[in-house]
């Protein structure tokens, strides 16, 4: 089912927009952008630490879903960036989902999926990216890269490789992706929700044929994760050229704990002092561990 683009957004296409000093010609959208998304089985049970309250691992049979999404933003507002998502497909509610249902009747059960890290290529990304939108941004070193053998994005950070993820190209990619896409975020101290519109063209291969290779490096930032039993994908997507629309409406809801927390969470001043600077940090240069199953 396609969620159509609000009337509100079209009705302000054309106009430009100065929040926290950051410049926008609205709408806020991604045109000519190549994107790969590679999704892989975890533990649903360990998934859950992952997640703050309300929030709940979307299963599909017994397994929780890692997806990895990088993004080749090639026209935007803010100019050139990529994005290197992390996250775990998940639910919204007071309980847990039934499994299988949330992937079919996904505005029902508030599906979408929560960002546990968000790397981007420049700092006006980060600037908007976090402050208005509670994405936890950062700047990385990333690549993004597209071949005849793979489509693959490394993502660096202090000389390490934090990950790496490839996928095999599909043979066609003429399926067409018209739909709205959630993100859940945490940020101030509060939950935050953020909508993308989504208008392209992709190719699919599942579950044999769903080549694809995440690997965590040996940058400490993401070494909890290795807990979650990643195993093999069960889904590779690749869009060649992507139209992405955000959507100017965005929920939060305050996070509650069993007692207060000792430290406070990051907060806006992570932001505020931030550039406005398109510039890229210096390509990701770590080695990749080798393939262990003999491809090359």
């Amino acid at each position: 089912m396609f969620d159509k683009i609000p009337e509100r957004i079209k009705d302000y296409a054309g106009r430009f927009s100065l929040v926290d000093g950051v410049p926008f010609k609205l709408p806020v959208a991604a045109t000519n952008s190549p994107a790969l998304m590679a999704i892989f089985p975890i533990d649903a049970e360990k998934a859950r630490a992952f997640l703050p309250k309300g929030i709940h691992p979307l299963r599909l049979w017994k397994k929780a879903l890692l997806i990895v999404t990088v993004i080749d933003y090639r026209e935007t507002p803010i100019g050139k960036y990529v994005e290197y998502s992390i996250a775990i497909a998940c639910t919204h509610g007071r309980k847990p989902a039934p499994r299988l249902l949330p992937a079919l009747f996904m505005n029902f059960f508030k599906a979408g999926q929560y960002v546990v890290d968000l790397p981007v290529s420049s700092e006006i990304s980060v600037k908007g990216g976090k402050g208005i939108w509670g994405m936890p941004k950062h700047q990385g070193h990333l690549n993004f890269n597209i071949s005849e053998e793979r489509i693959s994005s490394q993502y660096d950070l202090d000389g390490k490789l934090v990950a790496y993820v490839e996928i095999e190209p599909p043979k066609k990619t003429c399926i067409p992706v018209r739909t709205k896409a959630a993100n859940y975020c945490s940020f101030r101290g509060m939950l935050m929700k953020s909508d993308i519109f989504l208008d392209a063209r992709c190719g699919v291969r599942l579950f044999r044929n769903a080549k694809a290779r995440f690997v965590i490096g040996d940058h400490p930032r993401l070494q909890a994760m290795k807990e979650l039993e990643i195993g093999e994908a069960i889904a590779t997507v690749f869009l060649p050229s992507i139209t992405g629309t955000l959507d100017d409406h965005v929920e939060s809801w305050f996070l509650d704990f069993d007692q207060l927390p000792e430290k406070a969470p990051e907060g806006m001043e992570s932001v505020v002092d931030l550039s406005l600077s398109e510039d890229w940090l210096s390509p990701p240069a770590a080695p990749i561990p080798p393939r262990t199953d003999g491809r090359q």
